[in-house]
């Protein structure tokens, strides 16, 4: 039975992620912020800690290993946006600091820990685990109230060519997926606003994108059906990528 590890797991994307392994028949151990999962199945590891934490990086790391063994798939979700939309000459030091930690070098550096375990993983068809990165639209669009957000991202997605470049010779793909405009805590704040501008024409498929369909492009790139695609962006967003006249 192989074993993921799910960071923000608690809700949103990460919720839908674990729902989507757990119910395939996968091991998951996920990390949130919250004192609890809602969660129940012998199936499943919970680990309360801070992405921003290398104490806590390393707890989840052991705490996976000791539970359900060689880790296979690794998921980086968790992140935040900024606790308040402020313009980019206004944008402060330690909202910069505080994204940046938890998007940014969160990711990267749990994904230095489990790349160094997923080496010594045997081979199965020229494949020893497989890693995806949850990334954003925000990673290539503007969005000047919320410029932390927006670089955080950009720097997740170089983190996902980095180590797809690194990893490869080992038989480790590193992908990631960029969602868009997603139903979630994150988006709830400014809904009026995405429902006018979906409504006006902005997405091709012209509706809010759900977690699950995160879930699913994740669960694509993770189980095997495409061993040979690396260091790819996904973009799951109802074809807001797409230039258009």
């Amino acid at each position: 039975m192989k074993h993921v590890i799910i960071s923000g797991c608690t809700r949103g994307i990460g919720a839908a992620c674990v729902k989507k392994f757990l119910d395939a028949g996968y091991r998951v151990t996920g990390m949130g912020r919250s004192a609890k999962s809602d969660f129940e199945s012998v199936n499943f590891n919970y680990v309360s800690g801070d992405l921003s934490s290398s104490a806590d990086r390393q707890k989840l790391v052991e705490s996976a290993i000791k539970k359900f063994g060689q880790i296979d798939i690794l998921v980086n979700v968790a992140g935040v946006a900024p606790l308040e939309r402020r313009d980019l000459l206004e944008m402060t030091e330690e909202s910069y600091d505080r994204v940046m930690d938890i998007n940014t070098k969160g990711t990267l550096f749990l994904t230095q820990a489990v790349a160094r375990e997923m080496i010594n993983n045997p081979e199965e068809k020229g494949i020893r685990g497989y890693i995806c990165n949850i990334s954003s639209l925000s990673a290539y669009t503007s969005s000047t109230s919320r410029g932390e957000y927006c670089i955080s991202k950009a720097g997740v997605s170089m983190v996902t060519k980095l180590f797809a470049d690194r990893l490869a010779e080992y038989g480790i793909p590193v992908n990631e997926v960029r969602p868009g405009i997603i139903n979630t805590d994150m988006t709830s704040k400014v809904k009026e606003k995405y429902d006018n501008l979906i409504g006006g024409g902005l997405l091709p498929i012209s509706r809010w994108g759900e977690p699950e369909d995160i879930a699913d492009a994740v669960f694509a790139l993770t189980t095997g059906a495409l061993p040979y695609v690396t260091g790819q962006s996904l973009d799951v967003d109802g074809g807001f990528h797409m230039r258009r006249l």
